[in-house]
């Protein structure tokens, strides 16, 4: 049996549709922020607008977490997700011909950058929400691993193919990345309709908070995504890596680049591992192990004074990364029940991208306070006791043994 479920999977229609959108959305986004930067970049040639359009995305997921879950469980997924894409494909489409007429200008950027950010606020939650409803559960981890597959390999590639199509003018860019997000709409409207009963529930404080009760009521649920929270919040090293690049490892551009998709390639390649050999036992000590390798990975890269070494530590460290993403992911979403899985992938995103904004906030500041190599050694060192905290906190998620207990051995 364990041999047949990979072939299962793969020749899951409506599966393969999801992971095919995947591709498309992420590549489409990849290539979109790339075209975005250089465009910004050329009209104003200042560093802290590349740094405001970054904040100017994840405000809405700030300022919408409560309804962006409330819209996943209450209406059609797929429509939603739809719905969002295609929006995204209207904002690639109003550059494109803004760059046509040489009609781009800083204002409409800053205006697209929101909408875009607003997008994408609503599609994330709705996308994982949807993912248990196409898959078995017993297929569901493998089916996260793969997903998350799909979003390394648009982050490995779509940068670089959306670097050489801006070469030939900023419209190369944007008009292919239409392209891809109409094909990912279609694939998303032909999806199986959902089977469970919406939502029909107003949108109130009540029910937006349900989310957040949700979480706070399972503790291990709570324990994972906080553990998610901090770890990256206090090892995250990406934002320094221009100073490692420049200064400490005394290579250029194109090693800069590579430091970049080393972590991407770590985290594709486990995930490719993991669609096939899914992690069914001890889930819960191996997601702490996991993390607990971030961590050192994290160390031996702010130590390192070797290029290839500290390219080798980063492959492992997302590596690391993605065994902890996988085992969290998977077992929130089947821990969740289908009607609020909407309203906690919506805190867990809200999670997620703060951990991901503030922890590269972290890291430059510490790194001015104490110095570039101290303040990533002692994010690995925080991670590390962080691990060790969550463990002594959440002893059940440590000692967690499957993804999912069913109901009837609960009692």
């Amino acid at each position: 049996m364990p041999t047949q479920e990979p072939l299962l999977l793969r020749h899951h229609r409506p599966f393969m549709a999801f992971w095919l959108a995947r591709i498309f959305t992420a590549s489409g986004f990849q290539m979109l922020t790339v075209a975005i930067g250089w465009n910004l970049y050329q009209l104003t040639g200042n560093v802290l607008d590349l740094g405001l359009v970054g904040l100017v995305e994840f405000a809405p997921r700030v300022l919408f977490m409560l309804h962006t879950g409330h819209v996943a469980d209450r209406y059609d997924r797929r429509k939603v997700a739809a719905l969002c894409q295609s929006l995204q494909a209207l904002i690639a489409l109003a550059l494109a011909i803004g760059s046509a007429t040489d009609h781009v200008t800083r204002e409409m950027i800053f205006i697209l950058a929101f909408l875009l950010g607003a997008a994408r606020s609503f599609e994330m939650p709705t996308t994982q929400a949807l993912l248990p409803s196409i898959v078995p559960s017993a297929l569901f981890p493998r089916a996260v691993a793969a997903a998350q597959s799909a979003q390394q390999s648009a982050t490995i590639v779509a940068p670089a193919l959306g670097g050489l199509l801006y070469a030939f003018g900023s419209v190369w860019v944007y008009g292919p990345t239409v392209l891809l997000y109409v094909i990912a709409c279609t694939l998303m409207l032909n999806l199986p309709a959902r089977q469970t009963p919406l939502n029909k529930g107003k949108a109130t404080l009540d029910s937006l908070l349900a989310g957040i009760r949700f979480i706070r009521g399972r503790p291990d649920i709570l324990g994972a995504i906080s553990l998610d929270l901090f770890a990256v919040l206090l090892g995250g090293a990406t934002a320094l890596l221009p100073v490692f690049a420049k200064d400490i490892l005394l290579t250029g551009p194109w090693g800069l680049g590579l430091l970049r998709s080393a972590p991407a390639v770590g985290a594709l390649l486990m995930s490719l591992f993991l669609a096939r050999f899914a992690v069914e036992r001890n889930v819960g000590r191996v997601m702490f192990t996991a993390v607990g390798i971030f961590g050192v990975a994290t160390i031996a890269f702010g130590l390192s004074t070797s290029f290839w070494f500290s390219l080798a530590v980063l492959v492992v460290l997302g590596a690391a990364d993605m065994i902890s993403m996988v085992i969290r992911a998977s077992f929130v979403q089947l821990e969740t029940p289908d009607e609020m899985r909407g309203r906690v992938s919506a805190v867990n995103g809200l999670f997620i991208g703060a951990s991901n904004q503030l922890g590269e906030f972290e890291s430059g500041l510490t790194a001015h306070w104490f110095g570039t190599v101290p303040a990533v050694v002692m994010g690995g060192i925080g991670t590390l006791v962080v691990t060790g905290t969550w463990i002594k906190l959440f002893p059940t998620l440590a000692n967690r043994d499957r993804m999912h207990v069913p109901v009837e051995e609960k009692v």
